[in-house]
């Protein structure tokens, strides 16, 4: 199991959380000398309004109702406990019970002498009378130093509390995260043991992860088809070129055995005839490979398929009618796809081509685009023959012909290449019954875009 300190889930999970009691820790101190600062400058407002009432009281009736005011105030108690002094010009107090020594002008920070506590700490706003006197008025600490200190526990318990969920929350989340990445890790390792058909579990629940999961499970898919494909082209180009090449090989001899004259050419010639059917054989497959490799998508245009259709028809109808069938077809306009014109061309043409070729003369072949849900089809349908049930999806296999179509032209790579046309475009081709009637269709379905 891999050492948890060198785990990047769990880096990235316990970092979140180390900020996240970072920005606690800042939070708090900011609150809370915020709210110190709030509660001085109210203690600084409540010492003015105490001083102001003594100076008016002293301006309206003199020195002697000061010192009466000063009086009854020392022997109330409140939740804001004021003290009072007096100070003649000299410095010496001569009224009030808050003992400390002569503070300056303005607000000051002093310590006096409590009864009970003795030295403690207070807040002081220190006026000078008319007559040279110095009129004291203070509040003790104590009560801000008690909010202070609340404040002050309630954020350090509520930072402790948010280190110690965040580091329970950061072990969870790095170790869903790395349960999760370890998923796809199992798959590429079992992949690569050889095992080509394992694929990332997905949970269901449609978050990155998940989406991550069927994008690799698509390309997981599209090598699978690949090798599967690269596999099928080796078996079947071993079997399918083996009697050619032993034609062509008998072709060789005889030509050799053979005197001069035209026997021998015309053994060479047949060699030549092999060779270059070979050739165009090797060349199909290739050009399949190709379009399953999916390089084609980087040529993908907006494409009206209707048109394109019409124009291959109205091309194709003279071979057709040469060749003894009829060709009707319909469209219905505006059916865009997103796709290669050549490719989409040459899908139709061969799905024509085989309809000519496995149809005695008289047979009518019927084109039709339509829109058919959110996509396309383009449908190539004849009454003909057709093709018994069992059988329909095996021609679309490659190298495969018919009992019956054997000895006609071709390697029975048509279809196959139609088929790999249209997984090209995301698109499927289905063989069917052409309708009520005998006859064949070709169905090829494309998204829209």
């Amino acid at each position: 199991m891999t050492d948890w300190r060198r785990s990047a889930a769990y880096r990235i999970a316990l970092t979140h959380s180390a900020a996240l009691a970072l920005a606690i820790a800042i939070l708090g101190t900011l609150v809370y000398f915020a709210a110190d600062a709030a509660f001085r400058r109210q203690q600084d407002v409540a010492l003015a309004e105490a001083s102001a009432d003594l100076v008016r009281d002293y301006r309206a009736k003199g020195i002697v109702e000061v010192v009466d005011t000063i009086r009854a105030r020392g022997g109330r108690s409140g939740v804001v406990t004021f003290g009072y002094a007096l100070f003649d010009a000299r410095g010496r107090r001569v009224a009030g019970t808050f003992d400390l020594a002569m503070p300056p002008l303005g607000y000051a920070d002093v310590v006096f002498r409590d009864p009970v506590e003795g030295a403690d700490a207070a807040r002081t706003l220190t006026s000078r009378l008319p007559d040279g006197s110095r009129l004291v008025v203070g509040v003790d600490s104590q009560a801000l130093e008690q909010i202070d200190d609340v404040i002050l526990s309630l954020f350090a318990g509520a930072f402790l509390l948010v280190v110690v969920i965040g580091a329970v929350a950061a072990l969870w989340i790095g170790g869903y995260l790395r349960r999760r990445i370890e998923l796809v890790s199992m798959t590429a390792a079992a992949i690569m043991a050889g095992d080509i058909r394992h694929r990332v579990p997905v949970s269901g629940r449609g978050d990155e992860f998940d989406h991550l999961g069927v994008v690799l499970n698509q390309m997981l898919e599209r090598i699978g088809r690949l090798l599967e494909n690269l596999r099928q082209v080796s078996a079947d180009v071993a079997h399918d070129l083996r009697s050619p090449l032993a034609r062509l090989r008998g072709g060789m001899e005889r030509a050799l055995a053979a005197p001069d004259g035209p026997e021998r050419d015309a053994a060479i010639a047949r060699a030549i005839r092999q060779c270059d059917d070979l050739l165009a054989l090797f060349a199909g497959i290739l050009h399949i490979v190709d379009v399953d490799a999916g390089d084609v998508r980087q040529r993908f245009v907006q494409i009206d398929l209707g048109a394109l259709v019409e124009d291959l028809c109205d091309s194709y109808a003279p071979a057709v009618s040469d060749s003894g069938r009829t060709l009707s077809g319909s469209s219905e306009p505006g059916l865009i796809v997103a796709g290669s014109a050549e490719l989409l061309s040459q899908a139709v043409i061969n799905l024509l081509d085989n309809a000519q070729a496995h149809t005695p003369a008289g047979t009518n072949i019927r084109v039709v685009v339509a829109a058919e849900g959110d996509g396309a089809v383009v449908i190539v349908a004849d009454d003909g023959p057709g093709v018994p049930a069992h059988d329909r999806e095996r021609i679309v296999e490659r190298f495969v012909r018919l009992d019956r179509t054997r000895a006609a032209a071709g390697h029975g790579l048509g279809l196959n290449l139609v088929a790999a046309i249209a997984r090209a475009h995301d698109g499927t081709l289905t063989i069917g019954d052409a309708g009520p009637g005998p006859g064949l269709a070709a169905t090829l379905c494309l998204p829209r875009a």
